[in-house]
């Protein structure tokens, strides 16, 4: 029986020949990524060396990345500490992919690497965040770890005790329609497979429609495949992934395609066509409460949020744009946009979307979480309804217990953002 792309990338890592889905291994780690959180891992990285006649030293510093991005500019004395150790363990240790607040570098670490070509095919990328799993759009095992296993990543170099996971193979096929993204059928698959419905288990995605999806929509994919439950999500690179590296990330060095075999065995195949999806909802308070639009439709809205590691791209913010260009946003809405990173900020400055989304009414952020979590902007009052382009909608995740978020493409959330009131922008063109 063949391999799949995840077992094949696993077993380069280990150097063997194949691995069986359930074994536990020791793979080599291409890429070490954590934000903030990094101080709680150099807390644990020193406690691995307490004691110990040895300097404390990372196994390799230009494998590891740490991006400032959950709270900046930082918020409080206890922020502005933390990152303040980890500028000085960065300048010891000689790391050179920090992303500090910055306007030409700064952004979402989900972004970030991207963009900043550290992320290659074939290659296994852990990080201190849930959605590392943002990186397997560009053929890479990526996943998330706590702060503890990444200190012995920065120790040792390997990941320990991996299972070796099961495969879900997904393919879709078809044309998105009109106003239907990559955030509507992810949230479709989620919906139809369930919150829990990919536990332990990769999301390996295939047929014409990802064949003809951008980077950026893979990436809002595989962004999302932990809300699935799943360990990773991962798109077999192809041309779209070298175009990507090369014309965006301006990776010029030699590309190693992982490809699963024809003959892979998965535990379960979803197929989907993609024609008919219609844009879809995630409705309070999990990510797989997830409704048609004409089942959510006319819901009044306070807050509207585009932006994120799942919808910050230049692209989603463009369609924003286009939508609200030389209209007003509803006097009872308001509407935050921020963009995924500087590098997006400046080209959508450059291409008049900033001004466009600014003469509507909506308030442009620096680059960064911001109010995804709520806890340092963004966040609602109580009762107030948010609709946003983010990948939680967790009881509380806007800061506030006693309100509600809803999860949509940037489609509809800019036309809502026109109404006032959950919408779907094919409707406005009637």
């Amino acid at each position: 029986m063949g391999q799949t792309i995840v077992q094949k990338i696993i077993a380069k890592q280990c150097g063997l020949n194949s691995v069986n889905v359930g074994d536990v291994v020791e793979p080599q780690v291409s890429l070490a990524m954590s934000h903030e959180n990094a101080a709680l891992v150099i807390n644990q990285f020193s406690e691995i060396y307490k004691g110990l006649n040895v300097e404390a030293n990372v196994w390799d510093a230009s494998k590891i990345a740490i991006i400032f991005d959950h709270r900046v500019p930082a918020e409080s004395k206890k922020t502005a500490t933390n990152q303040k150790k980890i500028r000085d363990f960065v300048a010891k240790q000689g790391i050179e992919k920090f992303h500090d607040i910055r306007g030409d570098e700064g952004g979402i670490c989900h972004q970030i690497l991207p963009e900043s070509g550290y992320v290659m095919p074939g290659g296994i990328v852990v990080g201190t965040d849930s959605h590392t799993t943002t990186h397997g759009a560009l053929g890479a095992f990526s996943f998330g770890i706590g702060a503890t296993e990444m200190a012995s990543v920065w120790a040792l170099g390997t990941i320990l005790n991996v299972e070796v996971p099961a495969t879900i193979k997904v393919i879709v096929d078809g044309e998105l329609p009109k106003y239907v993204s990559a955030k509507d059928l992810i949230l479709y698959l989620i919906g139809k497979i369930s919150a829990e419905g990919a536990n332990y288990k990769v999301l390996e995605f295939h047929g014409s429609t990802i064949r003809n999806m951008t980077t950026s929509g893979r990436l809002t994919l595989c962004n999302m495949s932990v809300e699935a439950g799943a360990t990773s999500g991962i798109v077999p690179p192809d041309s779209e992934t070298e175009n990507y590296l090369r014309t965006v990330a301006g990776y010029k060095g030699e590309l190693e395609y992982i490809l699963p075999d024809e003959d892979a065995e998965y535990v379960q195949i979803v197929e989907i066509d993609a024609n008919k999806i219609e844009p879809q909802i995630a409705c309070p308070h999990t990510v797989d409460n997830v409704k048609p639009i004409s089942e959510v439709e006319g819901k009044s809205v306070q807050q509207i949020v585009i932006g994120s590691c799942t919808n910050g791209r230049l692209d989603d913010i463009k369609i924003a744009a286009d939508i609200v260009r030389g209209k007003k946003i509803n006097k009872s809405t308001r509407m935050l946009v921020f963009p995924a990173s500087s590098r997006i900020y400046q080209e959508a400055m450059e291409l008049g979307y900033v001004g466009d989304l600014m003469k509507a009414g909506a308030v442009v952020m620096n680059s960064g979480c911001g109010p995804c979590l709520g806890v340092h902007q963004g966040a609602l009052g109580d009762g107030e309804v948010a609709l946003a382009t983010t990948n939680r909608n967790f009881l509380g995740r806007m800061g506030n217990p006693s309100s509600e978020v809803y999860l949509s493409s940037p489609a509809v959330a800019a036309y809502s953002a026109l109404t006032g009131v959950i919408s779907n922008p094919n409707k406005g063109e009637n």
